[in-house]
């Protein structure tokens, strides 16, 4: 027996029926939802007990981040849109109407962050017009994470549909 063929035999090299995969897109997920704006969750929490100091480290660490999301928005957002929709829509017909497996495993990853992505803009856009401090930004911050989180549950819940459909599809019940 060739030797590439007993460890592809061993390892399934398929995405959805990979461990990795799961363990991957699970990882994706609870860091999507602790770095809010690139800002720790714990940050939050210990700025809004602590106060002093700590919130005044937040206030620094969220007006860099915003600042930074918005000037790359401002500068390269319509081509970063291009390149994203390129990208995007070469893995759904490469996934989708191809059948290849692994670009429907990256799709269902990056179309979802995508729109965290855009909502990550408006967030932060809501921030400086707000010039929000002090419980009103943390409250922001927090319902930029349940949405997160929400967008999270709903793509991990598609993505383990979609998996088990796939991996039902090759199985000898398929």
């Amino acid at each position: 027996m060739n030797w590439y063929q007993t460890v592809f035999e061993l390892i399934d090299m398929r995405s959805f029926s990979n461990l990795w995969f799961w363990i991957a897109l699970a990882v994706f997920w609870s860091s999507a939802s602790h770095w809010v704006l690139g800002v720790p969750w714990d940050m939050v929490l210990r700025s809004k007990r602590a106060g002093g100091q700590s919130e005044t480290d937040l206030h620094d660490i969220v007006r860099v981040n915003t600042n930074r999301i918005l000037f790359i928005a401002r500068v390269s957002g319509l081509w970063l849109l291009a390149l994203a929709c390129f990208l995007l829509t070469g893995l759904a017909v490469l996934g989708f109407m191809y059948g290849v497996e692994f670009a429907q495993a990256v799709f269902l990853l990056m179309f979802p962050m995508s729109m965290v992505g855009v909502m990550s803009i408006n967030t932060s856009r809501r921030i400086q017009d707000e010039a929000a401090r002090g419980d009103a930004l943390r409250k922001r911050l927090g319902r930029h994470r349940f949405w997160v989180q929400f967008v999270g549950m709903i793509s991990i819940f598609v993505t383990s549909l979609w998996g088990m459909y796939q991996n039902f599809q090759v199985s000898p019940l398929g």
